[in-house]
């Protein structure tokens, strides 16, 4: 199965090649500053891919996702895709759980502090995954900002542990792009974040392949109808 991996777009959209693929991801940050016009315009590229399923998952930037939800879910139902905030889908016969959740810096969406605050979010991440799609990195995992600041979660890499998803798909740390393991694990960590810090300009899509597990009959999952 064809797996596109988009995180970081900002409006840049349009840039992009995106090539046919069973299922496209983005992880976050898809506008600018999260104004209804961009989540519209964003739309109606990202549902014009060819992808027989797209997933979509909110981060700091796009404030309309906080601050008016079912609006917000409702554009993006509307243009086919499903949206994850805090919550498992089961796409394609892969399960896969999303959230827009960050460490809180500045006054952005989905911010939580480090913590408590955040961790509450990661205990609802369930075991069992094929895709984890968190907008930011677990800490240590491309979370480098050119700075030299680790802005990774800690707490978001000790569930991952626990729970070990095939992928964590993640982006967030747009100069940090790139895949990541961890000795023991055997979870893929991607930040697959498209646009540059520096020298601008965007990244092409990560591409990859990845089969349903299969079914305790030995046939490889559904997608729910």
């Amino acid at each position: 199965m064809r797996l596109v991996l988009l995180s970081d777009t900002h409006m840049h959209h349009a840039a992009l090649h995106v090539p046919p693929c069973d299922v496209l991801i983005h992880a976050g940050d898809f506008t600018g500053r999260g104004r209804r016009q961009e989540v519209e315009e964003f739309l109606r590229w990202f549902s014009l891919c060819e992808a027989r399923e797209k997933v979509l998952v909110a981060g700091n930037h796009d404030f309309l996702c906080e601050e008016a939800p079912d609006l917000a879910r409702a554009l993006i139902q509307q243009a086919g895709v499903r949206y994850l905030c805090d919550e498992e889908s089961l796409v394609a016969g892969l399960r896969i759980w999303g959230s827009p959740v960050t460490p809180r810096f500045g006054d952005w969406a989905f911010n939580r502090d480090r913590g408590p605050d955040i961790n509450a979010h990661w205990q609802r991440i369930p075991e069992g995954l094929d895709i984890l799609i968190t907008h930011g990195p677990p800490s240590g995992l491309g979370d480098r900002t050119w700075s030299g600041i680790a802005a990774g979660c800690v707490d978001l890499l000790a569930r991952v542990r626990q729970v070990q998803p095939r992928l964590h798909v993640f982006g967030h740390i747009h100069e940090a792009h790139g895949e990541f393991s961890l000795p023991g694990l055997s979870t893929r960590f991607l930040n697959v974040s498209n646009c540059r810090l520096m020298p601008f300009g965007v990244r092409p899509p990560v591409v990859l392949d990845l089969e349903p597990r299969p079914t305790t009959d030995g046939t490889p999952g559904q997608a729910l109808g």
